[in-house]
């Protein structure tokens, strides 16, 4: 096959080529959930075969090193530790297993306080606003700066010894921008805190470099199926040493903890925050995409992703009507925009009648900054690396027409 490399380095003809959903579909929604490379879809079903063929039990037992191996991909994503990660069914899994084992070892209560990105994403929040509700503690949401990001000033004026927790999602599903999770780390450890942090990197993994040293969070949180382009299904959590030496997991199984004749044992690492029963074909499918995402060369991909999202919202800003709602110093992949004349639900629907995969962001799933920002809905548009800019100028013809109608 002939070499088609863009400025990136990444030869575009052949990521298509290794992506068969880009045969039949101009897909823009990434930030849902990506086209898987070929080879991740054969990695899953070959294994599911395999489970058909010998047994369950017994395919397990013959892809042991390969699913070590997963463990190390994930750790090299990350610029982390194998015993740090653990691999789980989703990010909301992953967090929430964070989360439960902050507050089981050591309750939240009345006098704690919990702050919180102002875009955070409602799986996030819920969870905790229904742990305030019964303990008394409080949640506060961090203000913006004046990019529309995470006030880290702010955020340092906020911190206290009743900070018992700080959650930062790096890249918001609804407005383009990143947050500094790094930044908020650092002010943490200069303020001496000892608030748990937890990052989302659900957006962000698999399009933009996560180191967790840099970030300095004790949990980080991502899912496969998005811009990582792994199953449904899969996802993992970073711990930090502190969290492995200090926090317990709830509640344990027999993966977790070993029950002995005098009690219980916690196991050691990051796999504490697993459970017994996992579905192999996905972990295995979950490292093959960040095998693929590795040899791609996640710099590359970052600014892939980058030069098709600028040149959608370069487009969409020349469309009469569009207004373009993305912020930030520096913007994701992901570009959302709304019409003045057109309903955003009426919109998305015109598009996905044009063959375009995109989707339909609603306030339901980041309340306080859809409300602080006056929106009822806003169409999201996700490109991937294996996209082309011609795939970006189908979607601005559609929205042009729609426009002049």
């Amino acid at each position: 096959m002939t070499a088609t490399r863009d400025v990136t380095g990444l030869d575009i003809e052949l990521l298509r080529h290794e992506t068969p959903g880009c045969l039949r579909v101009n897909h823009l929604n990434n930030a849902g959930c990506a086209l898987p490379p070929g080879k991740v879809t054969d990695t899953v079903v070959d294994h599911l075969h395999l489970e058909a063929m010998i047994g369950g039990y017994e395919a397990h037992a013959d892809v042991l090193d390969r699913l070590e191996r997963v463990y190390e991909s994930v750790a090299q994503l990350l610029s982390a530790r194998p015993d740090q990660i653990a691999l789980l069914e989703s990010a909301t899994a992953a967090w929430d297993r964070g989360f439960t084992a902050i507050h089981h070892t050591r309750p939240f209560t009345a006098g704690d306080r919990i702050l919180v990105s102002s875009s955070e994403y409602a799986s996030n929040v819920l969870p905790i606003m229904q742990l305030v509700k019964g303990c008394g503690a409080r949640l506060e949401f961090i203000p913006d700066d004046e990019h529309g990001c995470v006030d880290v000033v702010a955020f340092a004026n906020l911190l206290d010894t009743d900070v018992a927790a700080v959650a930062i999602n790096q890249c918001p599903s609804q407005n383009g921008l990143i947050n500094d999770v790094a930044a908020i780390g650092a002010t943490l450890r200069a303020n001496n805190s000892g608030a748990w942090y937890l990052v989302d990197a659900c957006q962000s993994i698999g399009q933009l470099p996560v180191s967790a040293g840099d970030i300095g969070a004790d949990f980080i949180s991502a899912t496969g199926r998005k811009f990582l382009r792994g199953p449904r299904g899969t996802g993992f959590l970073f711990a930090s040493d502190r969290a492995l030496s200090e926090l317990e997991p709830f509640p344990l199984d027999l993966h977790s903890a070993t029950w002995q004749s005098a009690g219980y044992e916690v196991a050691t690492g990051a796999r504490k925050f697993e459970f017994w029963e996992k579905a192999y074909a996905g972990i295995l499918g979950l490292g093959a995409a960040v095998d693929y995402a590795l040899t791609c060369g996640i710099e590359a991909i970052s600014d892939r992703i980058t030069l098709l999202a600028q040149h959608a919202r370069t487009g969409l800003s020349a469309v009469p009507g569009v207004t373009v709602h993305d912020r930030g110093l520096q913007l994701s992949g992901i570009v959302t925009f709304t019409h003045d004349r057109i309903d955003a639900r009426q919109l998305v629907a015109q598009i996905r009648q044009a063959g375009i995969n995109v989707s339909l962001s609603t306030p339901e799933y980041a309340r306080v900054d859809f409300d602080s920002h006056h929106l009822e809905a806003l169409v999201r548009v996700s490109p991937h690396a294996y996209n082309t800019t011609a795939e970006i100028d189908k979607l601005l013809e559609v929205v042009a027409e729609a426009s002049a109608h």
